[in-house]
């Protein structure tokens, strides 16, 4: 089979991630997948597989997960450390027509309690380090069973003690239902359970279908993105179906990346913003860990020009570029566009991209008060296609009051310029009185100042502006280069300096803005 006939099968039938390694190793079962940690549930299959054994696994899980009592129809909310072996346990359930439902690990345990109640009895798929840490829980009450990857643990079923299960005949949902379940960041309380069906995840491998289309050669492709997001499920189907051989990460430390880096050589890279801003001193390493990088690629969040800048010039690859698409769980992949070695430094970091070709999302900006949206006074971002994800699970009226017919109201607020370009401001929740941008505020002194490591604007307890930096090394700030560099925003307070760890983030890494104005207002209270 070749890739562009699963492609098209996919297009027509769905993307089902239960089929996807037996599909994939029918395009090409040599196909190599290297990762750089060993598998939780599977420690004796080693780092280095073949698309051909990558399969074969996925069909011996779901044999054991049909051994552990897990029928068609069910939920599996998989709950365990961070492992590639996270998307192998979720292709096996889904290949016996179970539900998935992906949990971050850096979910608390009230925050996963809250979760699984609201999933209603289903399996929990997990490891002991994770059970242990659910041990306040009321696990018997608010689940069918308990599966653990391996390990001992009262009324929990291991799969370890299940190898050898007869396989079983693999089963199709249909198009249009429920197969994964992605949440959202909970950055304004629990998170929002995401419904994924078949369709939506066939119809967002459509814009980067394309964007891989300009590598000719069969060279790896390194994904660093967390194993339980819905774009690890794009991102895999896309390397696999284009024979690419993958490099799959867990480690983001600047050191574990160089290393890997300079043993695979990738040609294209996807990771999180966050964990690029965090990479950008091996651009300076003399043996050139992002030498063979011809395509760097984020999808997660509006990243800074100055790490793109960094990351392309330490590329030697002729007509090297830095991909960015804007979109959401809830969206997938809306705008999208390149940027370049020579021009990347100057780039509007707030232009996020142009509409992507036939057959992607559509993309509007409505107004907020009556008055056509601008510059000055922009609107909402709202997205329409197929590719929409289907609900909020058990939260349909949530999900409804974003619905306004085919489109979907982002939350995101900016314009258009004539030319088309969306620029994406700021979060409507993160909006501060007096400024335009925060983003963009953060964009033009990160540019300036190459000591800061990460600055944030939030909302102080008098609605002024409060830049928050973080510095290399945590250096002290330097007041005169600051003053400096902020010269033109008047409006700013004086800046508050804290370590980098003390940041509350996301699963993707994204800082909690409302959760650290908050945290501001309590210190600031305190010290009153």
């Amino acid at each position: 089979m070749k890739g562009s006939t699963a492609y098209k099968s996919i297009q027509k039938r769905g993307l089902h991630i239960g089929l996807l390694p037996e599909m994939a190793a029918a395009v090409n079962g040599s196909t190599p997948i290297t990762l750089d940690h060993d598998l939780d549930v599977l420690p004796e299959a080693g780092r280095h597989l073949t698309v051909t054994q990558f399969a074969d696994h996925v069909d011996d899980l779901a044999a054991r997960l049909w051994a552990a009592g897990v029928r068609r129809d069910e939920h599996v909310v998989i709950h365990k450390s961070a492992n590639a072996d996270i998307w192998f346990l979720a292709a096996a359930a889904s290949r016996i027509g179970a539900v998935v439902v992906m949990l971050s690990p850096a979910l608390d345990a009230a925050t996963v309690g809250a979760l699984l109640e609201r999933v209603d009895q289903p399996n929990l798929l997990t490891d002991v380090h994770k059970l242990d840490k659910l041990a306040e829980m009321p696990l018997a009450d608010l689940t069918k069973r308990v599966i653990t990857v391996g390990g001992d643990r009262p009324g929990a079923i291991s799969l370890a003690e299940l190898a050898g299960a007869p396989r079983v005949k693999p089963v199709v949902r249909p198009i249009d239902e429920a197969a994964v379940i992605t949440h959202t960041s909970g950055t304004t309380g629990i998170p929002k359970l995401v419904v994924h069906t078949p369709r939506t995840q066939g119809l967002r491998l459509v814009p980067q279908w394309r964007l891989l289309a300009l590598m000719r050669k069969k060279e790896t492709v390194a994904i660093n993105i967390p194993f339980v997001h819905s774009r690890m499920v794009a991102a895999m189907s896309l390397a696999l179906l284009k024979e690419f051989p993958v490099l799959l990460m867990r480690e983001s430390d600047p050191a574990d990346v160089a290393k890997q880096f300079l043993q695979h050589r990738p040609v294209f890279v996807e990771a999180l913003p966050n964990s690029l801003m965090e990479w950008e001193d091996l651009t300076e390493d003399p043996r050139k860990p992002f030498g063979s990088v011809k395509v760097f690629s984020s999808t997660f969040d509006a990243i800074h020009p100055r790490t793109m800048s960094q990351l392309l010039k330490s590329s030697d690859r002729r007509g090297a570029l830095f991909f960015q698409i804007y979109g959401q769980s809830e969206v997938g992949p809306a705008v999208g566009r390149a940027y370049f070695r020579n021009s990347a430094h100057k780039a509007n970091g707030r232009c996020v991209g142009w509409a992507m070709p036939r057959g992607a999302a559509k993309v509007r900006v409505v107004s907020r008060d009556g008055r056509p949206p601008s510059e000055k006074d922009p609107g909402f971002i709202e997205v329409a296609w197929d590719g929409l994800a289907k609900t909020y699970f058990a939260e349909q009226e949530r999900y409804d009051t974003n619905r306004n017919g085919d489109w979907w109201r982002t939350g995101d607020v900016g314009y258009r310029t004539k030319l088309g370009c969306l620029h994406m401001l700021d979060r409507e929740v993160d909006m501060i009185p007096g400024v335009r941008s925060s983003l963009e505020v953060e964009d033009v002194v990160l540019s300036k100042l190459d000591e800061l490591i990460e600055l944030v604007v939030v909302q102080g307890p008098n609605s002024e502006p409060v830049p928050v930096v973080c510095t290399v090394d945590d250096k002290p700030l330097d007041r005169d280069r600051w003053r400096a560099a902020v010269a033109g925003f008047p409006q700013l307070a004086d800046p508050i300096q804290i370590p980098q760890a003390e940041l509350p983030r996301t699963a993707t890494l994204k800082v909690q803005r409302l959760a650290l104005a908050r945290q501001l207002r309590d210190q600031l209270a305190d010290r009153a």
